[in-house]
Formats: C-alpha cells, structure tokens, sequence
C-alpha cells in the first residue's frame, strides 16, 4: 500500500487512521475539511485539489471528479495497457480510498430542513469514488465505515496484505452502502418534499444486523433481528433491555404489539399479550390497578405473556407480577429502583425500557409472500376517531368512555375481532375467528370462564358487522352500547336490531383489519 485517498463527512476515527497509515509511509491524498484536520493533528497530507491541479469549485461540488483520482482507482495493476495510460496521463494508483458520504439521511429527518439544504447533502463525487474503487477492489482497498478502519490498521500491524475475500466483502459493503443512499434520495423526491405519501417505484431497504436468535418462529427456522439504522427511538427496536435473557422471536414481534397498544392510553395502562394477541387490558388510578385489572380478563393467557405499561414499573407491581405469574417480557418507559431489585429474584425474565413521549413514525408495513412484498402504510393506533352515532338511543358518556377503549384493544387484536369492555377494563375478547360471530361466541366464553359478566358492557368490532346475527349475539349477551366502522350494504338492518335491542351503535367509518 503506497498511497491513499482519505475523504469524509463523518470523520470519526480518522486521524488516528491517517497516523497509522503515515507511519507505516502512505502518500496520502485528501479534500477540504478532512485534510485541514488531519493537518492539525500533524499528518503530512497533499490536498487533492494539488495532485490534480484543478481547484475545488462550485461550493465544493466539484473536487474529486477528475481522471487522476478515478483513474487511480479504476486502473487495473495486472494490465499493460491500463498501466501505459496512467503513466502517459500522470495517474498514480491509489491503492486505499476511505469515503463517507453527505448526512442526506440525517437532514431530512429534522423537520426544519428545507429542500434545498436536503439537496445540497446529496453527495456526487463520494458514490463515484466508493463505486470506481469497490469495482476495481482486486486492486483498491475500499472503506465507507469507521468500523472497519481495524482491517487497514491490522494489516500495517503485522506487514500483510489485506486478501481478495475481505476486499471483496469491503466492496459488497460499499455497494449496499451507496444504494441504500440513493434508495432515500429518490424516496425523497418522489415523495412530495420528504413527506412519505408516495410508494417508491422501485423499492430499497437497508436494516442494519443487531443480533442473531436462537431459532425463528419454530426450532428448525433460522432467524435474527435487524434494525433499521433510523429507527424511532419509542419503537421495540430502539428498547434497552436491563435485564433477562436474550429475546426471542416470537418475544420481539408479541412485545411490539404490546407496546403499539398500550402507549395509545393517556391514562395509566396496561396491556398483556399472548400470541400478538391482547389477552388483557385495563387503566387505573395507577398501573398496579391496571394491571390487576388487565390480569383478572383472562389469567390462563397471561401465563407467559408479554406485559406493557405506560407508565414507570413500581416495585409494589413487580413484586405482585412475579410471586403470581410466568412472565416472558416487561417493557414499560422506566423501571424504578426497588422494581428492579424486585424483579432481579427472577433473573430470566426480560425487562426492556423504551421511550413512550415520543410519536411512532408512520412508515410503512412490509410483508413477505412468496415472489413478492406488500407494502403499506403502517396501522398506528386510532387515536382521533370520529363517532357517529347511528342508533335511536345514543351512548351515555360512560358508555362513550368505554367503547373508545373497546375501539382501541380492537385495533391490535387478530381479525376478526370481538372486544367486550366495562369501566376501563376487558371483559372478554375473542380473536382470529373465521367468523365474526364466532369471535363474539368466544369472548363470552372467555369472560365467563373469568368469572366476568358481559351485561352492561359494551362491544367493539374491528370491521363492520355484516349481518344482523352478530348484534343479535351482542345482544343476548347483555351488551348496551356498539361501537364498528360500518359501511355495510345491511347497515340498515343492523341498526333496527339496535333499536329494537335498545342498543346504542356508533360507526367510526374507519376499518382495522389485522391479519398477520
């Protein structure tokens, strides 16, 4: 390794990069801000603009497009005739290129930037350069992440040469890196300033590895978690786990729902899920009432569930939670000292904190089908739902209060989906029936196996009921006021069975399927 082009934004870890290569006599060539610093910190460094002899212009625009640099890097060492144009041309071969790129990505993200600063972070000549070299990695040692300035250092180290795998990998790396980078520009664009209510025409997605799982959904399927490298702070992604062992798969995807759930309560709540299904949900004057609350729903289910609060873990909580039940995870905003002391008697039991003042970015859903991805936007929790009573008898407030609740549980339960509630708490719920009768079938059975009575409850239906026979239901089982989107061409009939039931029915006009 005789000589290297050093340029970039983030200019972690550099100097002591630069040190390295100085010591061990590389030329080494640089642009800008990072050959002022690497000057400072005493590297001998010839600006870029003097190899070339063509002056940075056009606010810095213009630097490295240039047949010296990209000729360095694109001429192939093992070929004559390569090797007789760059010397007819004055090219020397740069035989490492460190490059980062412009922070695109972190300036569209402040709500305060302006188009035109976000199109001045787009970088030109950083992807050249990266994509030149990683094409011609055979002979160019090529790096976009601090992370791997150890590869570089560690082969000066011991005198040896970095091998045609690990080049290659750099390389692979470089290349993912730059579309990744130009996957969010053109998301950008197309997305009307940044704001996403386009779908891209071509789809780019980059999640960054954060660990390998034990085993998937079932023993023989392999399975890791990997985050997106801008994850919402308030989302499963971003939860630090303080204590437990190492979350499964099935962990991960039963405690996001919680989380979505439960952080849609203003009030003190909880809710505790089982199979991505709430078994259970309540608020209290404080989560330990929530909590007894949401358990006494269905306590069979809780056995090894996910529990959520939105508010800080009490030590008089934990302490109920774990002398009465087998729990998987416990995630909740903060977990107070005497909770954790508490909660430390069962050291296998998973206890994540994560970030509840923050709002959930939108996004988009991804699911997998064979040969294919559906994308949409993401169902976050129906917090400004419009009710519109339909009924001859409209709901009371309490009734009002309680279908609201109902409305929201119904929203993360597995179509169809039943939700019976009474005074801030779950009756019964009855989920991922092929029938939406049958879903309301099992959430009295569940309610009565608790020893809950569904009379003067009220009932939440995810979708509309698209027949009479499921008010009818509601009905003999005593429920007073309904709460579902509507829309259906038997609306009519479903509401002279309220009215002849005496049951107060609100429509919301918006549907919350939920099928995987």
């Amino acid at each position: 390794m005789k000589r290297a082009l050093l340029s970039v934004s983030d200019k972690t870890g550099i100097v002591d990069l630069a040190q390295a290569l100085q010591k061990a006599g590389v030329e080494i060539l640089s642009t800008g801000g990072t050959a002022a610093l690497l000057a400072k910190a005493g590297v001998r460094v010839t600006e870029v603009a003097d190899y070339t002899g063509f002056p940075e212009m056009l606010d810095g625009r213009l630097k490295t497009l240039h047949p010296r640099i990209h000729g360095g890097l694109l001429g192939c060492r093992d070929r004559a005739d390569h090797v007789e144009a760059m010397a007819r041309a004055g090219i020397l071969p740069i035989d490492l290129l460190v490059a980062n790129l412009y922070p695109f990505e972190r300036t569209i993200q402040d709500p305060r930037a302006t188009v035109a600063q976000a199109i001045e972070q787009i970088d030109i000549g950083g992807p050249a350069m990266l994509r030149s070299a990683a094409k011609n990695h055979a002979d160019v040692v090529v790096i976009v992440d601090s992370s791997d300035y150890g590869i570089v250092t560690g082969a000066l180290a011991r005198g040896t040469a970095i091998g045609p795998d690990v080049r290659r990998q750099l390389a692979a790396k470089v290349f993912a890196h730059t579309a990744h980078y130009d996957g969010v520009i053109a998301a950008y664009l197309a997305g009307n300033e940044g704001r996403e209510t386009l779908l891209p025409e071509v789809l780019e997605l980059r999640f960054q590895h954060a660990f390998t799982m034990r085993y998937g959904e079932n023993p023989h399927q392999r399975a890791a978690f990997y985050r997106e490298p801008q994850a919402s702070v308030a989302s499963i992604a971003c939860a630090a786990q303080i204590q437990g062992k190492e979350l499964s798969f099935n962990n991960v995807t039963d405690t996001d729902a919680a989380l979505e759930c439960v952080r849609s309560f203003a009030e003190p709540a909880c809710v505790i899920v089982k199979h991505a299904n709430p078994c259970g949900a309540a608020v209290g004057s404080d989560i330990g009432e929530a909590y007894e609350r949401a358990y006494t729903t269905d306590s069979t289910s809780a056995f090894g569930g996910i529990i959520a609060f939105n508010r800080p873990l009490d030590g008089k909580t934990a302490e109920t939670i774990i002398e009465r039940q087998f729990v998987e995870v416990i995630i909740a905003p903060e977990v107070t000292a005497e909770a954790a002391r508490a909660l430390a008697r069962k050291s296998a039991v998973r206890v994540l904190v994560v970030n509840m003042e923050k709002p959930m970015h939108r996004g988009f859903d991804y699911r997998r089908v064979s040969g294919g991805l559906l994308v949409q936007d993401r169902d976050l929790a129906d917090t400004d739902v419009t009710l519109t009573p339909v009924s001859a008898r409209k709901p009371t407030a309490s009734e009002i209060h309680d279908l609201l609740f109902a409305w929201r549980i119904a929203q993360f339960v597995k179509s169809n989906a039943i939700v019976y509630a009474h005074e801030g708490r779950t009756i019964g719920i009855g989920a991922g029936q092929m029938s939406r009768v049958d879903s309301a079938r099992v959430a009295v059975w569940k309610a009565e196996e608790a020893g809950l009575s569904v009379r003067g409850s009220v009932m939440a239906s995810e979708a509309f009921l698209p027949f009479r026979d499921g008010l009818d239901s509601a009905a003999r089982a005593g429920v007073r006021a309904v709460i579902q989107p509507g829309g259906s061409m038997r609306d009519p009939e479903v509401i002279a069975a309220a009215n002849e039931h005496d049951i107060a029915m609100v429509f919301t006009g918006r549907r919350h399927f939920r099928h995987a």
